[in-house]
């Protein structure tokens, strides 16, 4: 398969979902609203394994809050159910806040020190895992890692581990690097699609893609957005990756944003869509919807945006 004459016009589903909190009527209720709130052709079905603390090199993706196996099954056979392609995204976290991004060692093993190859030994057990459940479930792409800056450095490890996803799936291959990291990843040539998570601030589009394109033609690989998205509350659209901006709740100002980001994209035919950020698998009531700040669209002005522009992309 390949993504080149394709758009991925795609939301995020799941990802703050604990165990217990998938494969439920409500959850199930909340991708079919997602699919008909938004237009989405494609899901990024999201969820978490919890590692204490940076330095840890224990990934325990089957104890708690980690959602089961089966719970995975569920909802991508709730997604094909509903005719979306499925992008499956395990994420590393830290049980003690620290984002993941932070996760770092020493470049060099040092004895009595955590190490790079006992955290990358942990970390490819527990990718092979999900990409074993994506070949078995017939997901269309498969992310290897989200937002791991400290990491997209140890370059050799990476590859290894792309070497070994191959041998147990067989759909398309991504990573999602940070924001403003689209040009520091020295091993996008090993993966089959490039991707990034767009919180550029509403003013600044124009520049961040003219600095993006140059990565993706240098590299001839497809792109799109794994994570794209802004609060509804005030000052977020400057500022759109920071979640804990304090502000009042504005269904203008995420609306603004998505504007200011679909209309910058336009006529970029190298950005092949987006994973909009996020869908909740348990949703708030649509009369919450003016008092809700978070990321979800639900009820908001900007879904009838994001429907319009995937519609006119799906469909053009």
């Amino acid at each position: 398969m390949s993504l080149l004459n394709e758009y991925v016009g795609g939301v995020t589903w799941g990802f703050m979902g604990r165990r217990g909190t998938w494969a439920t009527e409500e959850s199930g209720t909340s991708m079919e609203l997602m699919k008909s709130v938004t237009g989405a052709n494609w899901t990024a079905i999201a969820f978490s394994a919890i590692q204490a603390t940076p330095q840890s090199t224990v990934i325990p993706y089957w104890e708690l809050p980690t959602v089961t196996d089966d719970e995975v099954l569920w909802a991508i056979r709730k997604a094909k159910s509903l005719q979306l392609k499925v992008c499956l995204k395990p994420i590393v976290n830290c049980a003690d806040g620290t984002w993941r991004a932070h996760i770092n060692f020493f470049d060099k093993d040092v004895p009595c020190e955590p190490k790079w190859s006992e955290w990358f030994r942990s970390y490819t057990a527990f990718i092979l895992h999900y990409a074993a459940i994506a070949e078995e479930s017939g997901c269309e792409m498969f992310c290897i890692g989200c937002e791991l800056v400290q990491a997209d450095r140890r370059e050799a490890e990476w590859r290894a581990l792309i070497a070994e996803v191959r041998k147990v799936y067989s759909g398309v291959i991504t990573y999602n690097c940070d924001k403003y990291q689209e040009d520091n990843v020295t091993w996008w040539d090993a993966l089959d699609v490039i991707s990034s998570s767009g919180y550029y601030p509403d003013h600044d589009w124009g520049a961040q893609l003219d600095r993006i394109e140059a990565v993706v033609k240098k590299q001839d690989k497809p792109f799109f957005f794994m994570e794209a998205g802004c609060p509804s509350r005030t000052g977020s659209a400057a500022i759109p990756n920071d979640w804990t901006l304090a502000g009042e709740p504005s269904e203008e100002e995420q609306s603004r944003f998505y504007h200011a980001m679909f209309g910058s994209c336009e006529g970029r035919d190298w950005v092949q869509g987006f994973m909009l950020w996020d869908w909740p698998a348990s949703l708030y009531l649509p009369e919450e919807a003016p008092v809700n700040d978070d990321y979800c669209m639900y009820g908001k002005a900007a879904a009838p945006v994001i429907k319009n522009y995937y519609t006119s992309k799906i469909n053009g």
